[in-house]
C-alpha cells in the first residue's frame, strides 16, 4: 500500500503507539505484545497488529515486540528520527500556551520563534522565545529552513498569513484558527479546531444519556 494511502486513524494511533513505547523504554521494560500496546492504548490487539501491519512484519509470534527497536522503526516512520523546526504565528493566549506544552520539544519539534503584528509585544519573550514582527516572517523561515509554522491567530487573520507561508519553504501548517485554509499543494494543512472536538464530545455525552435512558424504559 502507498503511504499516502494510509488510514489517518492508523498514523493516530501509531502515535500513541510511540508514546506507551516510550513509556516502557523508561521502566527498562524490552519486550511487550500487542495485547499490552492495545491495554496500554485503549485499543485491542487485533488493530495494534493491523496497524503495523501496514509498515511491515515487526514482531514474532510467542515472543513480541522489542520495545526499543519498534519504538524507533514508529518513529522513523512518523519522521521523528530528526528534529522538526517550527515557528508560531500569533502571540496571544492560545500561542502563549503553546509556546508551555513541553509536548512538541519532547517529539522533536522546536519552536524557535513567535511572530506576531503587535508592536506591544515584538521585542519580547514567550517562554523564552522571541517575538518578532511578521513582516520578517518570511526572510526567517528561509534563513533557518522552518519546516512548520503553527497558526494561533484570529480567523480573520488565518488566510492572509497562509498566503504570506506559500511562497516560503514551508512543508507544513498546524491552524488552531476556525478558518479553513486555502494553500499550494506543496504545503501539508493540519486543521485542529478545538470547539469541533468539544462539539463531538458534547454529541458522544448526549447520545450516551439517550441510550442509558432508552434502556431505562
Amino acid at each position: 500500500m502507498k503511504l499516502d494511502k494510509i488510514p489517518e486513524a492508523t498514523i493516530t494511533r501509531l502515535s500513541l503507539y510511540s508514546r506507551y513505547l516510550s513509556k516502557m523504554e523508561a521502566f527498562n521494560i524490552e519486550k511487550v505484545s500487542s495485547v499490552d500496546i492495545a491495554n496500554g492504548v485503549q485499543g485491542t490487539p487485533a488493530q495494534v497488529r493491523k496497524d503495523l501491519a501496514y509498515f511491515g512484519d515487526f514482531g514474532m509470534r510467542g515472543v513480541g515486540y522489542n520495545v526499543k527497536g519498534l519504538n524507533n522503526i514508529i518513529k522513523e516512520i512518523l519522521g521523528l528520527d530528526h528534529e522538526w523546526q517550527m515557528i508560531l504565528i500569533g502571540a496571544g493566549n492560545l500561542g502563549s500556551a503553546l509556546t508551555h506544552y513541553a509536548g512538541f520539544a519532547k517529539r522533536g519539534f522546536k519552536i524557535s520563534a513567535v511572530f506576531d503584528n503587535d508592536v506591544n509585544k515584538i521585542g519580547m519573550t514567550l517562554n523564552g522565545i522571541p517575538i518578532l514582527p511578521i513582516t520578517k516572517m518570511v526572510e526567517y523561515i528561509e534563513a533557518n529552513h522552518v519546516d512548520i509554522a503553527v497558526l494561533a491567530v484570529p480567523e480573520s487573520s488565518a488566510q492572509g498569513v497562509a498566503d504570506m507561508l506559500c511562497v516560503t519553504g514551508i512543508k507544513g501548517i498546524m491552524n488552531f484558527s476556525p478558518s479553513s485554509l486555502v494553500t499550494c499543494d506543496a504545503i501539508e494543512i493540519r486543521q485542529i479546531d478545538l470547539a469541533v472536538s468539544l462539539e463531538g464530545l458534547s454529541y458522544r455525552i448526549k447520545n450516551k444519556q439517550v441510550q442509558s435512558s432508552d434502556e431505562s424504559l
